[in-house]
């Protein structure tokens, strides 16, 4: 099973698309985590080293889909 990692910061647009992440991703394929940036600050570092640049974004096998825009990672940073 590979793993599946959604950064996000528990804003409207963050929490619509956790909602449409948690629905859409097959369970038998991804082991899906999700992590809310607000209030895991201690995260911002990990997502940032594979390549996170806003949030919402959604990391795949390494490969990170943001989407739509939220915030930028520099601004949970403040």
């Amino acid at each position: 099973m590979s793993k599946a990692i959604f950064y996000h910061a528990g804003c409207p647009v963050c929490v619509e698309a956790e909602q449409q992440v948690a629905k859409s991703i097959d369970p038998a394929k991804y082991n899906v985590e999700f992590v809310h940036l607000g209030e895991n600050g201690s995260r911002l570092g990990e997502a940032e080293s594979v390549g996170v640049k806003s949030v919402p974004a959604l990391v795949l096998d390494g490969a990170v889909f943001h989407i739509n825009h939220g915030a930028d990672i520099s601004a949970l940073k403040a």
